[in-house]
């Protein structure tokens, strides 16, 4: 018997919001900072991959060979992979392991190894789907998982989730920022692969992941001085919606090097920088066109005008994602009445 999903599979995605949905139909958890995966077990036959349906086993050897060891010989799971750091976790330490080199590789899982943080369960041990289950059903299933075969597993860990929002406000309360936000999912939905109709994601901050579709030099310098950024929207088109720069001087050079090597048009294949804006600069129409290769994720405090209302800071570049994720319905919002503030 092999297992009844093939990769890549898309795992489910999250809608972002700003307000951490309240209601008897939503279940709560921590949202962890690290890298989507999902796991499949096949008998002798074990893999990771990632969000954007690439293979991550060669760069979790000891994820790969702590799910070996299970009793269970046959499941597919939906986790989070996270590197610790002290009490906390380490995203730059994760992302050191996408490396090329098998023994630089073999000496990070040695020397700051990884852990898999479950939250779903897709696949049973009797190699039956759950995707059409609802929540409520999966989550019955996987609790049964970890008691059965995760019990003082310190490398593959369970994912807390309450249905009590004072609970999950409580995770807020112990932990700070430290805390990457919260998962809300609908309990009586069943797993709703590559779409973002049956979970939430309540961030400390607001971010999206965007595509470099260009870049700007630094004025009278050959050195990058800001990225342009990229979303997809229905129909495939890449729109401009905004730029990030603050980048850190001593990385300029190699990161033009980088940039230079993937300049090629048109970049933007929908709304493009210099079009008529009222941010637009006359250096608006003086940018290079990239290949849409690079990911990353920024923080923004506003997204109107089918663009971000002022420059976004960078906060990571995302390997793990492919540009075809960063699409528009990222930053769908609940239309706030203003009026109500007025009162």
């Amino acid at each position: 018997m092999s297992l009844p999903i093939k990769m890549p599979f898309p795992p489910m995605e999250a809608l972002s919001v700003e307000d951490i949905p309240t209601g008897a139909e939503w279940q709560y958890e921590p949202k962890w900072d690290g890298f989507r995966s999902l796991a499949f077990r096949d008998g002798n036959s074990v893999e990771l991959q990632s969000k954007s349906g690439q293979l991550l086993t060669r760069y979790f050897p000891e994820l790969i060979a702590a799910l070996a060891e299970l009793k269970a010989t046959r499941f597919i799971l939906d986790g989070e992979i996270v590197v610790p750091d002290g009490a906390a976790f380490s995203f730059d330490a994760l992302l050191q392991r996408i490396h090329p080199a098998k023994s630089r590789v073999a000496r990070l899982a040695a020397e700051t190894p990884a852990l898999f943080i479950v939250f779903d369960l897709l696949a049973n041990v009797d190699g039956a789907s759950l995707v059409k289950d609802i929540l409520d059903t999966r989550r019955q299933a996987l609790d049964h998982f970890a008691r059965t075969f995760l019990r003082n597993n310190k490398t593959i860990r369970l994912s807390p989730a309450t249905v009590k929002l004072p609970d999950a406000k409580k995770w807020f309360a112990r932990v700070g920022n430290a805390l990457d936000g919260i998962i809300a999912k609908r309990r009586d939905k069943p797993y709703a692969s590559g779409t973002r109709e049956a979970m939430q994601k309540i961030k400390n901050h607001r971010s999206a992941d965007c595509v470099v579709g260009g870049f700007r030099y630094n004025e009278g310098k050959k050195v990058v001085g800001s990225l342009l950024l990229g979303l997809y929207d229905d129909a495939g088109l890449l729109h401009h919606v905004g730029f990030t720069s603050g980048l850190k001087a001593a990385e300029k050079a190699e990161l033009t090097k980088k940039l230079e090597r993937l300049i090629a048009p048109p970049g933007f294949t929908g709304n493009k920088p210099g079009g008529p804006s009222r941010w637009s600069t006359k250096r608006s129409a003086e940018w290079q066109p990239l290949r849409p290769k690079l990911v990353v994720e920024v923080r923004y405090d506003h997204f109107s005008g089918d663009r971000f209302r002022h420059g976004t800071t960078l906060l990571r570049w995302r390997p793990d994602k492919s540009p075809r994720q960063c699409t528009l319905d990222q930053l769908k919002q609940k239309k706030a009445n203003l009026q109500k503030l007025l009162a």
